[in-house]
């Protein structure tokens, strides 16, 4: 037998569709490859720099067990333990997380292109889509994966809760599909299941997929629900049994996410639910013209209906045409209802206080209104309107390669958004810190100025103003700001550490040693642990209380050994102890750090040449 016999050459259909994959697969990475250059911020600190459960791999108990501390991992077990992974992988550096969310993104691409394909193979529509549900479904999971408004939910880290989700959610969709003529069902349903279960783990938004596979089976499949559930009922029990995950989860977390969601956190389920009606109709602006695009819109709620009006009757527009679509041409219907069952969870009624309005939210939901607006083209068109609206997917991949570059750094990142949203006190407050980060004090007061005007009650922003003042030479007023600072938040270390320094340039040296003694009882193993001993033992060090002083430089060198004022300053209260030897050689250390320090040399010279 030739070996051309043996190894037939590939059936036309199977190269397209491996010429699909690897096209959906290169234009994704093409897309978003320069996010991975893009540093953690945000969100992504407490959720990854200050996570102490992502360290180590083992045990798996630990890791499945993240923080009950309102971040983005708080009772989504299996976003914590993706995050170990890559923790174990690379520690701390940005770019494998990137690359983790990259490969997320491109596989719920692949797996949203599976979906639709099959689907438009089903019975329901093999007439209508048939012929070209592969040029179809590619061209709904190119538009999906490449669209900007899905930049926030891979370039930023910890969004993967969304993209992770996403991807589960779809495979959860993948399996029933699959299951509905497959001569092993109980592997598709048992596939299924676990898709569900590992969503559930990953974000609360798994919670509508069970409902979501009934109403499209009834649509597309069995035609009834009943009919759905008697043919179907052991499928449909095992998706219900996953929302047990999910509730054990939320019992675990009380029921909220910290300060960030749930009822009672100062927001009522009113005024969200008008707030939502601004954003959905946001959304799916977004969706057609995604400009601008927004990271962090605030925590800002709709003051009333009047706000929201015109809104508010779109939606209830859309909504009604839904169902009307829904009970006369539920194939139709279906797509409208995956759009809204999908926002549920954190568009309607139960108030996301940390951020009412957030681009990520649209991950899924962007998929629904793609399948829409190309379906809808295709039957009104034919096959040439689906091949215009692909070409616009490298348009749209395009865009979102530029946007990924207002991510390249914090101070980028917050200029932007604080540009967007000027009425935005987050971004504001954030802008300020990195500026003063940046030793950019003057530009720092007038984002400082900005977050306080638009909330004076926020204890970051009066904290950021004292720092700002401080920086440029503006003690007085400086010490209102942080007094009130720490009036708004008595446990907020960083405010201390702000008065006792203001209080310290004052002469009040007493004052200041109480307070920063306090945020090092407030934040003893805090990032900001070293400045604050430095800075206590310069107050301590101008009190004449030089051994203290001395304890707390050695404390602050240990974890920055290159800090040459420490070592000079140590010097200094050796010296003042009688401790000449120890006082000589950290004067070394100070001239070999910096070589240009005229004190220290003169000084050392001093201590060489007089007597003991």
């Amino acid at each position: 037998m030739s070996s051309a016999t043996a190894n037939p050459p590939p059936q036309p259909a199977a190269r397209l569709h491996w010429a699909i994959i690897a096209t959906l697969v290169l234009t994704t990475v093409a897309a978003y490859w320069n996010s991975l250059a893009v540093p953690f911020f945000f969100d992504d600190k407490p959720a990854i720099l200050h996570n102490p459960t992502i360290r180590q791999l083992w045990p798996l108990t630990a890791v499945l067990n993240p923080p009950q501390d309102g971040s983005s991992v708080t009772g989504r077990p299996l976003l914590n333990l993706s995050l170990a992974i890559n923790y174990a992988l690379g520690g701390t550096e940005p770019r494998g997380y990137h690359i983790f969310n990259l490969l997320i993104h491109a596989l719920a691409g692949l797996t949203l292109y599976g979906v639709v394909r099959r689907t438009l193979l089903l019975p329901a529509l093999r007439d209508h889509f048939g012929h070209a549900a592969r040029l179809v479904a590619f061209t709904i999971a190119a538009l999906w994966v490449l669209h900007p408004l899905q930049t926030e939910s891979v370039t930023n880290v910890i969004q993967r809760t969304e993209s992770l989700v996403g991807l589960f959610y779809l495979l959860t969709f993948y399996c029933f599909v699959r299951g509905l003529d497959s001569s092993r069902p109980r592997l598709w349903l048992t596939l299924c299941v676990i898709s569900s279960l590992a969503g559930m783990a990953t974000k609360e938004v798994m919670v509508t997929a069970p409902v979501l596979i009934l109403l499209f089976d009834r649509a597309l499949v069995a035609g009834t629900l009943a009919a759905a559930w008697r043919l179907r009922r052991s499928w449909y029990l095992g998706l219900a049994a996953s929302w047990l995950l999910l509730i054990g989860l939320l019992i675990q977390t009380g029921g909220t996410r910290g300060e960030g969601a749930g009822l009672g956190l100062g927001a009522t389920p009113w005024d969200y639910l008008l707030t939502q009606c601004r954003a959905i109709v946001l959304y799916l602006k977004l969706s057609f013209w995604p400009h601008p695009l927004v990271m962090d819109y605030g925590t800002d709620l709709v003051g009333g209906p009047a706000e929201v009006w015109w809104q508010g009757i779109l939606l209830v527009a859309l909504a009604g045409l839904t169902v009307i679509a829904w009970r006369r041409w539920p194939k139709a219907g279906f797509v409208g209802a995956a759009f809204f069952v999908i926002l549920s969870p954190s568009s309607s009624v139960v108030p996301l206080v940390s951020q009412t309005i957030a681009e990520h939210r649209m991950y899924l939901p962007l998929a629904a209104v793609i399948v829409a607006v190309v379906l809808l083209l295709h039957q009104r068109m034919g096959r040439t309107a689906v091949i215009v609206l692909l070409c616009a997917a490298p348009v749209l991949g395009t865009l979102t390669h530029l946007r990924n570059r207002d991510y390249r750094s914090e101070l980028a990142l917050w200029t932007d958004t604080a540009a967007k949203v000027p009425a935005n006190a987050r971004a504001q407050i954030n802008l300020a810190e990195i500026l003063i980060k940046e030793g950019r004090p003057t530009e720092a007061l007038v984002a400082a100025e900005n977050a306080v005007r638009l909330r004076p009650n926020y204890p970051e922003a009066q904290n950021n103003l004292a720092i700002a003042l401080i920086q440029t030479g503006r003690p007085q007023a400086a010490l209102t700001a942080a007094r009130r600072a720490v009036e708004l938040k008595p446990d907020y270390a960083g405010a201390h550490s702000s008065l006792g320094i203001v209080l310290a340039q004052l002469g009040r040296l007493p004052e200041a040693i109480q307070h920063f003694e306090a945020a090092l009882r407030l934040a003893p193993g805090s990032g900001e642990a070293p400045g604050l001993h430095y800075n206590l033992a310069n107050a301590l060090l101008k009190s004449g209380r030089f051994t203290e002083a001395i304890g707390h430089y050695r404390t602050a060198l240990q974890h920055d050994p290159g800090l040459a004022e420490a070592h000079f300053n140590l010097a200094h209260a050796l010296g003042m102890s009688g401790r000449y030897p120890e006082a000589e050689a950290e004067l070394e250390t100070t001239l070999q750090i910096d070589p240009h320090h005229a004190r220290a040399r003169a000084i050392l010279e001093t201590l060489r040449a007089g007597p003991r």
